[in-house]
This record gives C-alpha cells, sequence and structure tokens, in this order.
C-alpha cells in the first residue's frame, strides 16, 4: 500500500491503517530499535509503542516521508527507553556511546530553549553535514543516527577502525566549531 493512503487510513483513524503501516514498516522499525535496544522484548515493545505514537499523533501530523517519519518516532522512543534505563542503572550499549560521543559537540539544554531552537539547531547541523564529502555524512549518520558500532562502520566502507574513529572526531570537532560559530553555545 502507497504510504498516502496509509496516511490517509490514520487520518480517517481506520484501524486498518495500523495494520499497513506495521506490514511496511514493521521491520524497518525493528532494526531501528535493535541498534539501541538489547533486548529482543525491548525491541517489540519499542515497535508497538511507535505504533501508538504514529496513531497519536496523525492527526494533527501529515508526514510526507512516512518512512522517516516513524525512524524518528522509534528512534526518540528508544532513546527514552534508554534513559529511562540508564537512570535506573540498567543502560549502556552502543547507543549511549554513540549519544555520549556526540553530546561533546552538541549544546547542552540552556542553548536549546524550545521548538524555535531546536529547529534552528537542526538546520545548523544539516548545513554543516551537507559540506561533508557523502563518505563523512554517511557515516556520521550511520554511527549517531543508526547507532552503528564503529567497527561495523570500518567494514562496511572499507576503513580500519582507527581511521573510522578519526573520522567521526574530526567530523564531531568541525561541527562543534560550526556550532560556535553559529552562536549555539553559551558559556
Amino acid at each position: 500500500m502507497d504510504d498516502r493512503d496509509i496516511v490517509g487510513l490514520l487520518w480517517a483513524r481506520h484501524p486498518h491503517g495500523l495494520e499497513e503501516l506495521s506490514k511496511k514498516y514493521g521491520a524497518y522499525c525493528a532494526a531501528v530499535a535493535r541498534r539501541f535496544l538489547a533486548d529482543e522484548s525491548d525491541v517489540e515493545e519499542c515497535v508497538n509503542d511507535v505504533w501508538m505514537a504514529a496513531w497519536g499523533s496523525i492527526p494533527p501530523q501529515r508526514p510526507e516521508r512516512l518512512g522517516t517519519y516513524l525512524g524518528k518516532l522509534t528512534r526518540r522512543l528508544c532513546l527514552t527507553r534508554l534513559e529511562r534505563d540508564r537512570a535506573q542503572k540498567r543502560g549502556g550499549g552502543e547507543a549511549a556511546l554513540s549519544v555520549e560521543e556526540l553530546s561533546e559537540c552538541l549544546p547542552g539544554g540552556a542553548g536549546v530553549e524550545g521548538p524555535l531552537e531546536e529547529k534552528r539547531l537542526a538546520e545548523a547541523v544539516n548545513a554543516y553535514l551537507s559540506t561533508l564529502s557523502n563518505t563523512k555524512r554517511r557515516v556520521f549518520v550511520l554511527r549517531y543516527w543508526y547507532a552503528v558500532p564503529v567497527r561495523e562502520i570500518a567494514a562496511r566502507f572499507g576503513f580500519s577502525v582507527t581511521r573510522t574513529s578519526n573520522m567521526l572526531s574530526r567530523v564531531r570537532r568541525g561541527l562543534r566549531e560550526h556550532l560556535e560559530k553559529e552562536d549555539f553555545f553559551y558559556e
């Protein structure tokens, strides 16, 4: 079924929309969740939470790219679960490590004061990423969006782990410098 048709079913509050959503994007959302969550029952629960979040947000949202929208929901729900688990001393893993790495080049809560500032930050990050080579951009997205382990990224691109780690470090440093120029860091 076409994405527009699925969104139309959800918009009309037809339960068949959830079935079609699950059929078309279930494996994708589960794959995204597995990058963050180690336990398969947590993955399954998170994917079910994604369906509920989609049901609750369409309407008023009408996503043009349903797969991207669901991927963002999945990622956000996984990160929320990881934060909760870490607070309960049960967290960790590759996703937590990638979030920690990225936190060194992003402003803390004091600099992001609402949806408009978050949008401005997203635009600034996207602007920086657009200056990178396709390879560097793909490596960055794999690591920090999909939480793919550095070793796996290196193998995928035919790089050494050291080269991949150094590339990610330089990209993070460049992102930090770009965001400083855009006045996202408040001392």
